[in-house]
């Protein structure tokens, strides 16, 4: 049973443990007998017709207007903006007949100088109280506002970030397109439930991204935000870390408020581009702002510190696995010789497997039952190779963060036609 929380510990890390322990206790006290109900203040609390959604958009004919028509299920159309980054198919005309304010921005600007260029264009920061920032392939729950603006429940609450759960419909058409969406979604579910409901506790506040798909911001920091930071690959990460280091205010999150169904990569090639896309985005940011000794610091240094154990970790697997092969097969020629004891009772497959592969497995169960999707049992087999596959692209994209910078042009990965039910 030791070896097993030991084991525990080393896969999941510290860093998950701490903050499902302060998730939990937050879940708790919130369900007390004690507890009192807060009325959003209409002081501070926005409605809905002071949101103004934006997405910005680069060749996105295949899903645009679904989203839009998500928005607009929500909010008035002249509410939702739509910035066309250089886009060269029917991305502009799709948006304007779907409805939304359109600007078709030329020459490509990446997505970060895009949002910049229409906050500035459409005047969103003088006519709204708040931003959300929506990507083109991502639907809203119906409860998102109803739900994620009740967030805004402080005037020091700054940022709302959104809940990402994968859209199933329509459904990846290979089985290794399923088994890449489904694990995203068990990263989703772990890092939402386990580490940021914990990270966003009223006296932590160490919420380290606020994601970019469908999250919210009160537009009065956006001119402290350097959202155009040069040299990165992505903007939420710098926007979140902004944040925090101009202490602008506290960052609110909560699995059951503002949801939001974004189309997850079911192409090895889709995905691999938008993982080392994100690992790269987070180095370039940590190498930007260089966190210092506060609250947000230590927790971001320990993610880093567990983050790089377990890369380096996952990585050894398949060598480790390669050895053992290799020294079986030389014992069972007798070529080599003798060799000590300790070696030949030492069984490096078992301890792979209680060391790595079950706890790994045991997530996956949790994920299973939260994200009510029983094939994920199956599927969960073959998830600690698509962990070795991030671990990888974790550290490669760790060595290009400090070979150089990224102009942050974007290419959006490959999409499936948005089904009208969605």
């Amino acid at each position: 049973m030791l070896a097993f929380c030991i084991a525990l510990v080393l896969v999941l890390g510290v860093n998950t443990i701490v903050w499902t322990t302060v998730g939990l206790v937050r879940f708790i006290r919130a369900q007390g007998p004690r507890r009192i109900e807060r009325a959003p203040d209409s002081s501070v609390a926005p409605t809905i017709d002071q949101v103004a959604i934006l997405v910005a958009a680069h060749n996105e004919a295949l899903v645009i207007e679904r989203t839009i028509r998500s928005a607009i299920e929500h909010v008035a159309p002249t509410q939702v903006f739509v910035v066309s980054d250089g886009s060269t198919d029917d991305t502009v005309a799709i948006a304007r007949a779907a409805g939304a304010q359109v600007w078709d921005l030329h020459p490509n600007r990446g997505k970060a100088g895009a949002i910049a260029a229409a906050i500035e264009h459409f005047r969103i920061a003088e006519r709204f109280e708040v931003l959300m920032l929506l990507d083109a392939d991502t639907h809203l729950s119906p409860d998102y506002f109803t739900t994620g603006l009740r967030e805004f429940d402080a005037p020091d609450i700054v940022a709302v970030a959104g809940r990402a759960t994968t859209i199933v419909d329509p459904n990846a058409s290979s089985l290794v397109g399923r088994l890449l969406v489904a694990y995203r979604e068990r990263v989703y579910v772990a890092v939402q439930y386990l580490q940021k409901f914990g990270q966003a506790s009223r006296h932590a506040n160490v919420v380290a991204i606020v994601p970019g798909f469908a999250s919210m911001y009160r537009t009065r920091v956006l001119k402290d935000i350097d959202i155009t930071a040069e040299g990165l690959a992505i903007e939420d990460f710098n926007m979140t870390f902004e944040v925090h280091a101009k202490r602008l205010g506290r960052i609110a999150f909560r699995p059951g408020a503002a949801i939001a169904y974004t189309q997850d990569p079911d192409t090895l090639r889709d995905y691999a581009k938008q993982v080392r896309r994100w690992n790269l985005g987070f180095w370039q940011t940590l190498k930007r702002h260089r966190v210092g000794l506060t609250r947000f610091g230590a927790a971001t240094s320990l993610f880093v510190a567990e983050l790089l154990t377990s890369s380096l970790m996952m990585l050894a697997i398949l060598p480790a696995l390669a050895a053992a092969a290799t020294a079986g097969v030389l014992i069972d020629l007798g070529v080599g010789g003798p060799l000590p004891g300790e070696i030949l009772q030492f069984d490096p497959v078992l301890g792979i497997v209680i060391g790595v592969l079950l706890p790994d497995y045991v997530l996956t169960l949790l994920v299973a039952v939260v994200a009510r999707r029983p094939i994920y049992i199956v599927f969960g087999v073959i998830f600690p190779l698509i962990r070795i596959l991030d671990s990888y692209l974790c550290l490669r994209a760790l060595l290009m963060a400090f070979r150089g910078t990224s102009s942050g042009v974007w290419h959006s990965p490959t999409r499936r036609l948005a089904s009208s039910s969605a």
